[in-house]
């Protein structure tokens, strides 16, 4: 891992994907070994931007006017993480996703976004901010920091993680 520093006992190593140089403690030696070049696989990047991972959000958003709690979890990738906005129980499978939604779609949520930034790299997406959440059945809003991780899966982005906290003021 590029970067990656370890100390051993007397012996420093440092990695990088192109070569591992290692220190001898003491003599201030180094000595630069080659990796074994493998053949990787193409990654192919898919290209996004910004208003394309704003869109996501829309796409969610409209999701849960649904009412459906399966529509919703279809924009989770089978392996993803839900931190919600009024659950302390992080939401690890779709069917734990499904039991959250089904019970936060009763009072017919509508989310707006306030704050955004997004970052954007190769299949992945970052989307974080602040939102706030108007409840139509009972007329509530709730004001949240939220932050959403998204994979291009070669069809669809999904997301891998979807953090969201009511504000503490």
């Amino acid at each position: 891992m590029n970067g990656l520093v370890k100390s051993l006992a007397a012996t420093a190593l440092i990695a990088t994907t192109a070569a591992v140089t290692v220190i001898k403690a003491g003599t201030g030696q180094s000595v630069q070994a080659r990796e074994a070049q493998t053949a990787q696989p193409t990654v192919t990047c898919k290209t996004a931007n910004e208003a394309e991972i704003a869109a996501l959000f829309d796409r969610w958003n409209q999701s849960l006017q649904t009412g459906d709690p399966e529509k919703v979890v279809a924009n989770y990738a089978e392996r993803s993480l839900l931190l919600p906005t009024v659950s302390n129980k992080p939401r690890l499978t779709p069917a734990e996703k499904a039991d959250y939604f089904h019970h936060f779609l009763e009072n017919q949520p509508s989310g707006k976004i306030d704050l955004r930034m997004v970052d954007i790299g190769c299949n992945y997406a970052i989307d974080a901010g602040i939102y706030t959440f108007t409840f139509a059945k009972t007329g509530a809003t709730v004001k949240a920091r939220y932050s959403y991780s998204y994979r291009w899966d070669g069809s669809k982005w999904l997301i891998t993680s979807h953090h969201s906290s009511k504000m503490p003021e």
